[in-house]
């Protein structure tokens, strides 16, 4: 698997990228060969999106009061 950065050029009405052509050697590709893309853009940040969907069963004072006592 590559990883590489492109930006998107007005295809018709649509967008396309231009890959590398040592990934396209590399990997054997063709024009009759179906490829899988993840696109990453700067909206997808699930760090973000799952901050503060954790919880614990005890409260974070409970948690901090435990790591405490060992250094008493």
């Amino acid at each position: 698997m590559h990883t590489f950065k492109a930006t998107p050029k007005k295809w018709g009405n649509s967008l396309g990228i231009t890959i590398p052509k040592e990934i396209v050697k590399e990997e054997g590709l063709s024009t009759k060969k179906a490829i899988e893309i993840s696109v990453a853009g700067p909206r997808s940040n699930k760090l973000k999106e799952l901050f503060g969907t954790l919880k614990f069963k005890k409260s974070t004072q409970q948690i901090m009061d435990e790591i405490d006592e060992g250094y008493d």
